[in-house]
């Protein structure tokens, strides 16, 4: 029997001069957004804050909510439905030393933000497109398939 979870999680959009921070596993080829999952009993809002200062020890100006991403996809022999609550971050202290030795954080201009392999790949686009219309948005994608 298939092993599926579902998993809830909050990403940061951060921009700092025309760049986008992108996070990355020191073992692996992709990048993702800033963030992660959001614990049981937990506030969205309140799992962005802590995140963010697990990863990056940033402190959060403000927030707003700008869109939702579903990526279902194969981990592990299973499937993992995982919905992506998506906010643009705004800070006084960016910065984009890791606080995690596992991870590192990278600012990427609007030229390589599109090339390269950001996961999931439907948020990535949804990402572009919302730096151009600031609407919020909806995308779904199951790599499953």
């Amino acid at each position: 029997m298939e092993n599926n979870n579902f998993e809830i999680c909050v990403r940061g959009v951060i921009e700092k001069n025309g760049k986008i921070l992108v996070c990355k596993k020191k073992d692996k080829d992709y990048y993702f957004f800033p963030g992660g999952h959001v614990e049981f009993g937990e506030k969205i809002e309140e799992a962005l804050v802590r995140e963010l200062k697990e990863e990056l020890n940033l402190s959060i100006r403000g927030m707003s909510f700008i869109g939702v991403s579903e990526n279902i996809y194969r981990e592990g022999g299973g499937k993992i439905d995982e919905i992506n609550l998506v906010f643009n971050i705004s800070t006084d202290n960016m910065k984009d030393k890791s606080q995690e030795d596992h991870i590192d954080f990278f600012f990427l201009d609007k030229e390589k933000f599109s090339k390269e392999k950001i996961l999931p790949i439907a948020l990535q686009k949804a990402i572009i497109k919302w730096q151009e219309d600031k609407k919020i948005f909806w995308v779904s994608k199951n790599e499953t398939k």
